[in-house]
């Protein structure tokens, strides 16, 4: 049973592994490495842990998932304290097959900025672990804590920066900016020598259906290290690309093709499995107040309204000389990649996040902080470096590494995928933090690897960028190995003049605090990803200071 500390009532005690997944362990165990999970020949029961999300400062989502042949009732409890001496909230849920026996009760009439234990029960008396959760503050608040996460492929390691966060037992809240797991079939990415050991996901094919998509979710859930932080804290969660399809759009994705049917069946599969099995709205976007402090704004860059990504390669199809070559990628810059119609939110989220980027400062709200997935800040290759790089390179890389310096030299970014590829609408998106006159902190996920941006639209500070490294996904050291880091980050930085700071070579997670003089951050790097561990190598910190819309080192 989970122990609060009496003297600090947000601590947490003697936890262990054990104690903490004591019930749900032993229902799962060896589940993401046994063809079971496949069939759903799975013991009845709560085999899949607790979560719980959404929160606002009198309410929460809960969710559990009930393993059965046909509709459960259970019923749900929220208490002051894990004995559940003084019950709170609680309620009545039917597990269904429909929604893939998943339940999502919302717990309502809670008080602000306040911890809650939870948990759910069957008709035979049985219990499901019991959670920890928390209500967003109300009025003045000091500080705020939030871990976040991104990019967690199961089969290139272990998720050590979960286990290091449950672990520390020092946040409020949870934010996952997407890619919570990879759509890959088995061998794929990771490749087979890439592959980790026993970290095994279901099915071993690519998720394309509904079944495969849920089962997917499955076995992620399997990790104790995932259900152990899901347990503990509430989490705000949102897509990115790998929860569908890598380089999903609103009409596609790289990784879609006619032979897997039609992109908008897979979507739409895609998102129910998501909406069943983690604890979120249904809402596309949402904003989440934390009292005077900050307003969080939970963006949709993906499936809703983004515009195809593009790509240089086709840009320079036919090209054969380097004037050719030059010609194209000015002709390019200087059309069709700055199209005001292309877009990633779309024009009713814009508007929605306009408007409530200026509600917010006009409230008194300190800080604006984006929640989304991918890169805002402005990212060039080093065309001198991959000149350098492209001479040795083996001949499937060299034309790909000579592009991406053309490019550069063209003014043109290094991800296309990013907000760097969506000129104009990046635009659209300072202006509105600007003329809100807002501190803008964007929190960034999807490259896998450690990033600090100060933002700037027309040569005037426009927010500040915290971009996380992957859980265990691999960055830059991966595919341009042979570059050592810090040669590989003074390269960036110096092409960069918005990037202040980067790692490209490890693993981890951020923990960001928001007070009303600061926005900090620390970036933390797991020993390894290998083995199962909760070592850390390294860590590096900085700040951004309320109104300067810059970072700077902590």
């Amino acid at each position: 049973m989970i122990k609060a500390d009496a003297a600090t009532p947000n601590a947490i005690t003697a936890l262990n592994r054990r104690d903490l997944f004591r019930a749900s362990v032993a229902g799962v165990a060896g589940l993401a490495a046994i063809p079971e999970i496949a069939s759903a020949r799975l013991s009845t029961g709560f085999g899949f842990g607790v979560a719980s999300g959404e929160p606002s400062a009198t309410s929460v989502l809960l969710w559990t998932r009930y393993t059965a042949v046909q509709e459960t009732a259970l019923e749900w409890q929220v208490a002051a304290d894990d004995s559940f001496s003084v019950i709170i909230a609680g309620g009545s849920v039917t597990a269904k097959p429909e929604r893939d026996f998943c339940v999502k009760p919302v717990a309502e009439g809670l008080q602000p900025g306040t911890w809650y234990y939870y948990r759910f029960i069957d008709p035979a008396g049985a219990f499901s672990d019991v959670g920890r959760t928390r209500t967003l503050p109300a009025g003045a608040v000091d500080n705020f804590r939030l871990g976040v996460f991104s990019c967690s492929n199961l089969g290139f390691g272990y998720f050590n920066a979960y286990g290091h966060a449950a672990q520390q037992n020092a946040f409020d809240l949870i934010l996952h900016l997407g890619d919570y797991f990879y759509e890959y079939a088995d061998g794929r990415y990771p490749s087979a020598s890439q592959k980790v050991a026993g970290r095994v996901s279901w099915p071993d094919t690519e998720t394309v259906a509904l079944a495969d998509y849920r089962l997917r979710h499955a076995s992620y859930r399997a990790d104790p290290d995932l259900r152990r932080l899901t347990q503990l804290y509430p989490m705000i969660l949102g897509w990115d690309d790998h929860e569908s399809a890598n380089d999903s759009w609103a009409g596609g994705a790289e990784n879609h093709d006619d032979s897997e049917g039609d992109w908008s069946a897979r979507k739409r599969a895609a998102i129910r499995a998501y909406r069943e099995w983690l604890p979120v709205s249904d809402a596309d976007y949402a904003e989440y107040e934390v009292g005077d402090l900050a307003t969080l704004f939970r963006l949709e860059t993906r499936l809703g309204a983004r515009s195809e990504q593009f790509s240089v390669e086709k840009v320079l199809e036919g090209t054969t000389s380097t004037e050719d070559i030059t010609a194209s990628l000015d002709s390019f810059r200087n059309g069709a990649y700055v199209d005001p119609a292309r877009s990633m939110l779309g024009s009713a989220q814009e508007d929605w996040l306009a408007a409530g980027l200026a509600a917010s400062r006009k409230a008194g709200k300190i800080w604006q902080v984006l929640v989304q997935q991918v890169l805002v800040g402005k990212l060039a290759s080093p065309d001198s470096l991959l000149e350098g790089l492209a001479a040795m390179a083996p001949e499937e890389f060299r034309s790909r590494l000579q592009a991406a310096a053309l490019a550069s030299k063209a003014g043109l970014p290094l991800n296309m995928d990013a907000w760097d590829g969506y000129p104009a609408a990046r635009d659209r998106l300072l202006t509105s933090a600007l003329d809100a006159d807002a501190n803008l902190l964007v929190l960034a996920g999807d490259t896998h690897n450690a990033w600090a941006f100060d933002l700037a639209h027309d040569g005037e500070p426009a927010g500040a960028e915290f971009g996380v490294q992957g859980v265990t996904s691999p960055g830059l050291e991966t595919y341009l190995g042979m570059v050592p880091p810090d040669v590989m980050q003074k390269s960036l930085v110096g092409r960069n003049p918005e990037l202040q700071w980067a790692d490209t070579s490890q693993r981890g997670y951020m923990a960001v605090e928001l007070t009303p003089q600061q926005a900090s951050c620390e970036w933390r790097f797991v020993d390894s990803v290998k083995s199962r561990s909760t070592r850390l190598a390294a860590t590096h910190r900085m700040v951004s200071a309320a109104g300067s819309n810059r970072v700077s080192n902590g």
